[in-house]
């Protein structure tokens, strides 16, 4: 099958986790009733399988792809490990191999996850023996009320840190409230973007559809041990290791509203003009995270774009037709395809009058 010059579309690839979600997700599949389930998530153009206490002997995670207009799907890592260069390009190669260091996801949640912590890279290099700690950002797409639950927000940082001792006294003990009181709700609504360094302790509120862009990894430290019912394994809390190893992940600096606006909410910055009426935004780049990359483009009229990195595309907003190799896709909202480093010159012709795609890119 001849992968050269054609564009790769993806299909869902949900994956298991251990909070409900979903809903949205099954709603764009046509599902005649959409439910929150344990299914809350759509790995994209994944290469990383998915780690999953009591699910190790299930392989998931890793995106099938359609190559340009063919039926027959086929596994992306295994297709990016055949001719790495094409996909990803030369110099990525050289830097990271055949790992695209990215990892892309459709996030739907039904309940608030879990209060956790990512390592940074450092400390998975370091500490772990992994290549990748767990960077990630997000770029939210929608909202929805979740019954019997507040919805919309996130929680980033602690604005009132605990010591290391009352921490650790709170995750022993599982005082939540403790937990939650450690924090303060940020409300979040479509188009925001944020940046959630390893390190920073976390956790996305109820009912938010979203895009998260991370580093290649599946790593984890949950300090919050039960939620809707289900209750994690020893194994799945703190990477199977020790709460002290656990504790040395946090960064305990607290997170004031000026550091919010400056760090961690991602303001888009115009990159380039694309002619009339198209434009780019960064929305994360050097500045943020060396980790990976984020853009959001506008178009009112057809566009020829010729890249020299890998891209995994998302339309956020109205239809396109994707033109490459000879071949044409029409992608709707929601759509995603992955665009090889070395596919050459891509158009992009808005349907409708306007639409908007959300670029994420390796490191540069």
């Amino acid at each position: 099958m001849n992968h050269r010059g054609r564009i790769l579309r993806l299909p869902p690839n949900r994956v298991w986790r251990t909070y409900p979600g979903g809903r949205t997700l099954d709603a764009l599949a046509g599902a005649v009733a959409p439910a929150d389930t344990a299914w809350p998530e759509d790995w994209i153009a994944s290469t990383t399988r998915a780690m999953n206490r009591g699910r190790e002997t299930i392989e998931e995670g890793v995106s099938q792809v359609f190559i340009g207009d063919e039926s027959t799907p086929t596994d992306l890592a295994q297709l990016i490990a055949s001719d790495p260069v094409y996909f990803l390009g030369a110099h990525h190669v050289k830097k990271y191999g055949a790992s695209p260091q990215l990892l892309v996801k459709f996030l739907d949640s039904g309940t608030r996850l879990h209060f956790q912590v990512h390592p940074t890279q450092a400390f998975a290099r370091r500490l772990l023996g992994a290549p990748s700690g767990k960077t990630e950002a997000y770029y939210v797409l929608g909202t929805r009320p979740v019954p019997g639950e507040p919805s919309g927000y996130i929680y980033v940082g602690f604005q009132r840190p605990p010591t290391t001792a009352q921490l650790r006294d709170y995750i022993l003990t599982q005082n939540i409230a403790a937990i939650e009181a450690c924090f303060d709700k940020i409300a979040v609504q479509p188009g925001d973007a944020f940046i959630i360094p390893g390190g920073t302790p976390h956790a996305l509120g109820a009912g938010v559809f979203m895009v998260e862009i991370q580093e290649p990894s599946d790593l984890v430290v949950r300090f919050e041990f039960e939620r809707a019912g289900y209750v994690l394994p020893e194994a799945a809390r703190f990477m199977n290791r020790g709460i002290d190893l656990a504790l040395s992940v946090f960064n305990f600096a607290p997170l004031t509203p000026a550091h919010l606006a400056s760090h961690i909410r991602c303001c888009p910055r115009h990159r380039r003009t694309l002619g009339p009426g198209n434009f780019q935004e960064e929305l994360i780049g050097p500045s943020q995270t060396h980790c990976f990359r984020v853009d959001r483009t506008s178009l009112t009229t057809p566009v020829v774009k010729d890249e020299t990195s890998a891209i995994v595309a998302i339309v956020t907003s109205g239809g396109v037709v994707v033109t490459a190799g000879g071949e044409s896709h029409r992608l709707k909202t929601y759509d995603k395809i992955f665009i090889p480093a070395e596919l050459g010159p891509v158009q992009f012709t808005p349907a409708g009058g306007h639409a908007e795609l959300l670029e994420c890119l390796p490191p540069a």
